[in-house]
């Protein structure tokens, strides 16, 4: 079988702390699990993960079929913000993972990682973690997300197939936060129903152009 994973990597510092943060993931990720759980051919082609990171990164939700979970566990605040700690788990994370599903004779895409932050990396090694997960055999494809206070310039530095900050103060952190999960939700659905329809043949990873409360960024500017 063809197994597309997706990884959802999320902010968890201090400052993602209330209804402006984790609370809004907290209360979309029913909606997401349900969207996905319940489609057996979307399920059956998907897996997906929850990395949740602050001073230190966690592995909250491993790789799952989501139609075998009753529930996706929650997110918390707290801490300062390792962009480092997040690659370095998510770059372990893929390669077992994968192995684990080559070993069970599944033919595996390329991990696709949807990436949200509302602020800096406060680790000076980010950089080289970020790296070495880009230049790994199983590299995945990035769609980075930033909202409040994150810097355009670092979202689309982590970004390596599509990157969001956004709009401005006319939209409130929490709608923003609404809409990524929506986004992920939509790109999980649209990408294993192109994959029934090319047959596995030319499958290509279905992601919003546009999201609503946030601006797209170039990633050809250097």
């Amino acid at each position: 079988m063809q197994i597309l994973p997706f990884y959802m990597v999320c902010d968890e510092s201090g400052s993602m702390a209330g209804p402006d943060g984790v609370d809004t993931i907290n209360t979309a990720l029913p909606d997401l699990h349900h969207e996905i759980s319940t489609n057996p051919s979307v399920a059956d082609k998907t897996r997906f993960a929850l990395i949740g990171f602050s001073t230190q990164a966690s592995l909250l939700q491993s790789l799952a079929d989501l139609s075998e979970l009753t529930q996706l566990p929650s997110l918390s605040a707290g801490g300062v913000t390792s962009f480092g700690a997040a690659f370095r788990l998510l770059k372990d994370t893929i390669e077992k993972d994968v192995a684990v599903l080559k070993a069970d004779g599944h033919d595996v895409y390329r991990p696709v990682v949807f990436f949200l932050s509302d602020g800096n990396p406060t680790d000076d090694g980010w950089r080289t973690a970020l790296k070495e997960l880009n230049s790994f055999r199983y590299a995945p494809k990035i769609i980075a997300f930033g909202i409040s206070d994150a810097d355009a310039a670092i979202i689309t530095e982590v970004a390596n197939f599509k990157a969001f900050i956004q709009q401005d103060e006319s939209v409130s952190p929490a709608v923003a936060l609404r809409e990524f999960a929506s986004s992920l939700t939509r790109s999980i659905v649209s990408s294993a129903t192109s994959m029934d329809s090319q047959g596995g043949e030319g499958f290509q990873l279905q992601v919003d152009e546009q999201v609503p409360g946030f601006t797209s960024l170039s990633l050809d500017k250097l």
